[in-house]
């Protein structure tokens, strides 16, 4: 039994005779016969009666057309998915980001995305910025948002975000009545400190040790929504990116500008020597298109 015989016996079933049949498949009416007679001897039993040139189906016939549609309906499933993987690649895209980014730029750029791809499955996972570099060098991602500090080695990476980062500090703090922070203001101040490993963190401890300043830190954390929290908690102030606070401006946090400018970078990664799909081309454009939100200077003292 082979595909060419159960096509031409679906196409009688489907159109009635064996001459429409022929028309539909492009082939010759003596080709169809042929078919169906090689098909009923490799089976073992008769799918029509023959009677005055027409073909009327047998109970077995009936029968085995059931379980043909069946698989014709598989069949179509097939086409369907790789008109999709020729048209679009795979039917699901994975995106691996730091923390800051998935709850900030990532939700506006998916919803984005999924408007114009609802069918496409999407997997998130925000995970530190190494772990996200491993996940897209090794292809079990598509894409990949991380901080700059990573070794960019075994991954296709390019600048996604650039950002002035801000001073986070509770309300009703005596600096929260001060449109821009100095070193100085933070000497001897709770600070909520990210990881050492941080670029920023790298960036600022530098800036202070220039300017012979110590924060007394109270704890540190690689996330920068684990510093808004805790600062809109009142535990101290801390050093993040201006995206991250916005859940948290007006709800017991405010943010400060800091100088001098400390800024931060997040680089768009992808797995090496490999061609986006357009799904994964489609999500990259409209991540894009937000990454500028946040990028700029933060704002007076309303903010």
């Amino acid at each position: 039994m082979n595909l060419r015989q159960v096509e031409a016996f679906h196409a009688v079933m489907t159109n009635g005779t064996a001459s429409r049949a022929a028309e539909v498949l492009r082939i010759s009416q003596p080709a169809v016969s042929k078919a169906i007679q090689e098909l009923e001897r490799e089976i073992g039993f008769a799918l029509f009666h023959r009677a005055k040139g027409r073909l009327i189906a047998t109970e077995e016939g009936r029968l085995f057309f059931q379980e043909v549609s069946d698989s014709f309906a598989g069949l179509i499933h097939l086409r369907a998915a790789a008109a999709r993987i020729r048209d679009f690649g795979s039917g699901e895209i994975r995106v691996a980001c730091q923390s800051a980014i998935s709850t900030t730029v990532l939700p506006k750029a998916l919803r984005a995305f999924q408007l114009r791809h609802p069918d496409v499955s999407i997997t998130v996972q925000a995970r530190m910025s190494s772990v996200v570099k491993d996940l897209i060098a090794s292809g079990q991602f598509d894409v990949g948002l991380a901080a700059d500090e990573i070794d960019v080695t075994g991954v296709d990476a390019t600048l996604f975000m650039q950002q002035r980062l801000v001073i986070a500090v509770p309300a009703g703090h005596p600096l929260a009545s001060r449109p821009v922070l100095h070193p100085a203001d933070l000497h001897g101040l709770p600070f909520i400190a990210l990881a050492p490993e941080d670029t920023a963190r790298r960036r600022l401890d530098g800036v202070l040790a220039v300017h012979g300043v110590m924060p007394k830190i109270v704890l540190e954390t690689p996330y920068s929504t684990t510093v808004c929290a805790m600062v809109q908690a009142g535990i101290g102030c801390g050093l993040v990116s201006p995206l991250t606070t916005e859940p948290y401006l007006g709800r017991g946090l405010v943010a400060r500008a800091f100088e001098p400018v400390i800024r931060s970078r997040t680089l768009l990664l992808l797995p090496p020597n490999r061609r986006p799909s357009r799904i994964v081309a489609d999500c990259i454009a409209e991540l894009m298109a937000f990454s500028s939100v946040g990028a700029g200077d933060p704002g007076g003292p309303d903010h």
